[in-house]
């Protein structure tokens, strides 16, 4: 056996763009089935006419297919809620691209393999993948007492599912900015920008550092962190170099790290300026890689 099958769960934008990144790039995963609940969504009809299982019979098409070992969730938090105790009890990994949070937050250079003997884990945001670890990589070098970011994307890309769901994304990012970031403090304020042509994603971090610490070391683990991202998410790179500057705080006058980024998209199935759902479904196969690779190697130790 040298693939682990693999099941996309949701046929919409962020599905049919995962899809096509999961087809494009040749690792340790075989797209086995795609399922949806509306039959003539433009995903399902993609996939069928590139030969691939497509149902719109939604989760029970993944369930009866006991090859399918890896399922990415790309519904809603409503419904993975539903599905995550679903897969759970079929024996099947699930990613969840939702913001249901029901497994511990995965961010690919910081804590995959911390979870890779667990049955679900969730992708947080697409902010909180472009952020996070720009947050780690400061607090990995000086204590980093709050983090706030600004995250602005093209109102074109932002369907009604995360317009819906906004108050879960902005919650879930912070927590993932505490949790896996290392900020003891985090806020994360979404910005949906209706200019006409579509701005690209953009993020801006600030990092309010305390005690003492060696400025060049944060900068390059910064740079460094960036040029990791960007191995599975070519789009993701520096606006400009990062700086450090004084200012008041509500805690008083402390060194506070200044972060701008971009993400501009890979174009697989959504256009360039939709780097908010690339980076999403970029971390998510980069994770469903990981796994995939895990189970081959495992079990041929076990052979």
């Amino acid at each position: 056996m040298t693939k682990v099958k693999v099941g996309i769960l949701g046929s919409g934008n962020i599905g049919t763009d995962l899809m096509y990144k999961i087809l494009n790039n040749y690792g340790h995963m075989e797209l086995s089935v795609m399922a949806g609940i509306i039959p003539e969504s433009e995903g399902l009809i993609r996939a069928r006419n590139m030969g691939i299982r497509a149902s719109h019979h939604g989760i029970s098409a993944i369930l009866e297919d006991p090859d399918v070992r890896i399922v990415f969730d790309a519904t809603s938090a409503k419904a993975h809620h539903q599905h995550a105790e679903m897969l759970r009890a079929a024996g099947k990994i699930a990613v969840d691209l939702t913001p249901a949070a029901i497994g511990p937050f995965v961010v690919p250079p910081i804590n995959l393999h911390e979870h890779i003997n667990t049955f679900n884990v969730n992708m947080i945001s697409c902010g909180g993948q472009a952020t996070i670890p720009l947050v780690y990589a400061v607090s990995r070098i000086a204590p980093v007492h709050y983090a706030e970011v600004i995250t602005t994307t093209a109102s074109r890309s932002i369907g009604p599912g995360t317009r819906q769901n906004i108050d879960e994304f902005t919650y879930t990012t912070a927590h993932g900015l505490q949790s896996v970031g290392g900020a003891k403090l985090a806020r994360a304020l979404p910005v949906i920008n209706s200019a006409d042509p579509p701005v690209m994603m953009t993020n801006t971090v600030y990092a309010v550092v305390e005690g003492d610490f060696d400025e060049n070391a944060v900068m390059s683990s910064i740079i460094e962190m960036a040029d990791e991202v960007s191995k599975y998410v070519p789009g993701y790179r520096l606006k400009t170099t990062p700086f450090i500057d004084d200012r008041d705080t509500p805690w008083g006058r402390l060194p506070v790290v200044v972060i701008l980024n971009e993400v501009e998209g890979s174009e697989d199935f959504l256009p360039a300026y939709a780097g908010n759902l690339d980076i999403m479904t970029a971390s998510a196969r980069r994770v469903g890689e990981t796994f995939a690779e895990y189970i081959l190697k495992n079990e041929e130790v076990s052979l």
